[in-house]
């Protein structure tokens, strides 16, 4: 048995020892992590036995070693740097304090004995003797931020890109700026920091004189890097080149696919350019991740939601519809969704535009609008696969949302999303693209309308006063919920505790970190059919709604506010989109 394994084993039975989690466990554990290929203690995290922080401390014990938290610590940049940046990132170490003959380094890695006699070597160099402390691998990454800030790492290669665009002997400066070193690096620089920085999209683009690398963080853009005028061009040009796009074409739209090491993961980014005045060009970079598609427990679903949503996904035929504005998650429910169908009996063919996650087993296809294969062709053609389930990525005209029908009349299950401001309003959205009610009736199963709200930090949570008359909006917004959503023992004439983010550095001092789905569901049940085919009438619909006793997003975003998971202002901000 290799070394490693067997200290995975002789851990997890010190979890045994420790109470922590119990032989059944372990063997689940143990099946989850061989099936992902991840490690046991990823499990451990992903499926919140423990958390990070709380493994981490359990480790250093196992080895004997103490803990340490390095999210709660300010760096001193000197003692940070007796360790250098591309040694503490390749072995995963991170120096954070020492006294005359001490050096105390934090590892990811107990076992990692080569880093530690290479770092006994590099100390004793400096008259130091190494003392290890075992740190998370968040904290370590948290920590590799205080070596330099975007601005740092990017300054000096700006200066050399400049010197080289000023230069009179550059007959044909983009093309030959946009392959050296300095330029490349500073994509490289914004990429990893919007992937360790937890953004979702990130955007370079012209902006008063100059031009300005934004970040989408917890659904809100910030400004982290602004750059000289003249380096927007080189740095468009390299994204090009990385993404395979014409970097000399800037009259149109072009879209493609970069795939960056970071970490020793690879992690995807979505390419988008757009032609802007004056010839100049912006482009977003949508950061996807190629690791397991949540479960729908970690998106925050209701326990009530999850079980609607698995009732209707076994059913052999019909519709499931995701709604909600650009950036509400519905791509990740889609494909959280395909992972609970996705197994050996079923065939699953997908039409994306573009493809965002790769599953294995899932079929997975690209339109290409060039060529003339759109949603609607590319749906005719899945037909004739012998799908079991179909996901086309957007219903967004007639012909596609006819077709859609078809497919769910003909024996398949057929998922895609729709623009729409809520549940409901997905019926008459599609009985707009021209759908025939009738036909809309009989294969109408479930519509899901979502948002995403900010969480709230759980290294800084904590009670906030909420004035009286806010509070009596939640009293009243608590009454038209229905008892089965509500938390057992919840008196909505007593007390209520609401919580709000501190702000620490783990979260940026924002108070938020991370994102929740808030969602509403109506569900086709024999009654809602025979609205659909009879008109739709409103007044009727809004009792069939109350029957169904279905919550409403600012009901669900209520809910998850009186748990502790976001704050009254997401619920208020949530209400008013």
């Amino acid at each position: 048995m290799p070394a490693s394994t067997q200290l995975q084993n002789e851990f997890l039975k010190f979890l045994i020892d420790e109470h922590v989690v119990t032989p059944a466990q372990v063997q689940e554990i143990e099946e989850h992590a061989i099936k992902d290929g991840i490690l046991p203690e990823d499990v451990i995290i992903r499926e919140r036995i423990l958390s990070e922080e709380e493994l981490t401390k359990r480790r250093a014990t196992f080895f004997g070693l103490p803990y340490i938290d390095l999210s709660a610590m300010r760096l001193n940049a000197a003692i940070l740097q007796m360790i250098p940046r591309t040694v503490a990132e390749n072995y995963q170490v991170v120096a954070f304090d020492r006294d005359a003959t001490v050096l105390k380094v934090a590892l990811a890695d107990p076992r990692n004995f080569q880093a530690m006699g290479a770092l006994d070597v590099l100390a004793s160099k400096q008259n130091f003797r190494v003392q290890y402390h075992v740190a998370s691998r968040s904290g370590i990454a948290l920590a590799f931020k205080s070596y330099e800030e975007l601005k740092g790492e990017v300054a000096e290669s700006v200066e050399v890109v400049r010197k080289e665009l000023a230069s009179e002997e550059k007959v044909a400066p983009v093309d030959e700026v946009l392959k050296g070193a300095p330029v490349s690096r500073i994509v490289s620089v914004i990429m990893r920091h919007g992937y360790e920085g937890h953004a979702s999209d990130i955007h370079i683009e012209p902006h008063q004189g100059g031009a300005r690398v934004r970040y989408r963080i917890d659904g809100v853009l910030k400004t982290t890097l602004t750059l000289p005028v003249e380096l927007l061009s080189p740095i468009v040009a390299r994204i090009k080149v990385l993404a395979n796009l014409k970097f000399d074409e800037t009259r149109i739209p072009q879209d493609g696919r970069i795939t960056e090491a970071i970490g020793g993961r690879p992690i995807d980014f979505r390419i988008s350019t757009l032609p802007l005045q004056e010839g100049q060009e912006k482009v977003v970079m949508r950061i996807l991740s190629t690791e397991h598609a949540p479960t729908l427990e970690e998106l925050g679903f209701h326990p009530l939601h999850i079980d609607i949503i698995k009732q209707n996904i076994i059913r052999p035929h019909g519709l499931l519809l995701i709604s909600g504005p650009t950036g509400a998650g519905k791509s990740t429910t889609l494909y959280t969704v395909l992972s609970l169908l996705n197994r050996e009996g079923v065939n699953i063919v997908t039409l994306e535009d573009p493809i965002e996650y790769f599953i294995s087993g899932v079929n997975q296809s690209q339109i290409r609008a060039e060529v003339d294969y759109n949603f609607a062709t590319g749906l005719r053609a899945i037909l004739r696969q012998d799908p079991n389930v179909i996901m086309v990525g957007e219903i967004r005209d007639s012909e596609t949302a006819e077709l859609a029908v078809h497919a769910g009349l003909t024996g398949h299950l057929l998922l895609s999303t729709i623009h729409t401001n809520d549940a409901v309003g997905v019926i008459p959205r599609l009985v707009d693209l021209k759908v025939e009610p009738f036909l809309l009736a009989a294969t109408f199963n479930v519509a899901i309308a979502q948002r995403l709200g900010r969480k709230i930090c759980p290294d800084c949570k904590e009670e906030v006063a909420i004035p009286e008359s806010v509070i009596a909006q939640v009293r009243k917004e608590i009454a038209g919920i229905p008892k089965r959503y509500l938390p057992v023992g919840l008196n909505i004439d007593g007390p209520l505790t609401l919580y709000h983010g501190r702000g620490c550095p783990r979260c940026g001092t924002t108070g938020y970190k991370g994102r929740i789905a808030i969602g509403e569901i109506l569900q086709g049940t024999p009654s809602l059919r025979q609205l659909i085919a009879g008109g739709f009438n409103a007044e009727q619909v809004a009792k069939e709604v109350r029957d169904q006793e279905m919550i409403s997003m600012k009901q669900d975003a209520m809910l998850k506010a009186l748990a502790g998971l976001i704050t009254v202002e997401e619920v208020l901000r949530i209400s008013n989109e």
